[in-house]
């Protein structure tokens, strides 16, 4: 019990640790707040899981963990480089060093393949959105050129 009283459970949150009995699952009850941390941009929220005993922060198994930037900031960098920016004009104008923003992209895709590999997983495709992705992509031809299936058929 806190010294204001009984600490409040968090029941969105969930612990990250995958040897934890209740890794992943929410609404249990067993997270409570353990404190928190300044950072430049803000303070940072621990937990602590009352199962397995482990720490973690808000931006635990987030791309932004470990990083001492703003969110904003870091979202910002990658829109600009989703957008087709060099990493060097993108420094230039949020006004950071090339080498970290060459980190959040890299931090950013290690993410994203995480996330890709837990929500992708027993996807099915069919065969027939696939045939239909490959009839769109193989009439796709520069202007002045025919493609082989135009030639094939004589036309053009």
């Amino acid at each position: 019990m806190g010294k204001r009283g009984p600490k409040p459970r968090f029941l969105d949150v969930v612990c990250p640790n995958e040897e934890c009995s209740l890794f992943g699952i929410a609404g249990k009850g067993n997270v409570t707040v353990y404190g928190t941390y300044q950072i430049r941009s803000g303070r940072i929220r621990k937990y602590i899981c009352h199962t397995c005993s482990t720490t973690f922060c808000d931006r635990t198994n987030t791309a932004f963990y470990d990083l001492r930037t703003s969110e904003e900031k870091v979202r910002l960098a990658l829109k600009m480089s989703m957008r087709g920016m060099s990493v060097l004009g993108i420094a230039e104008i949020l006004e950071t060093k090339p080498s970290t923003i060459s980190i959040w992209i890299s931090k950013a895709a290690k993410h994203s393949e995480k996330v890709n590999k837990a929500v992708m997983t027993d996807v099915e495709t069919p065969k027939v959105e696939m045939d239909e992705a490959w009839t769109f992509v193989g009439k796709k031809h520069c202007p002045g050129k025919m493609n082989t299936k135009t030639r094939e058929l004589g036309s053009g």
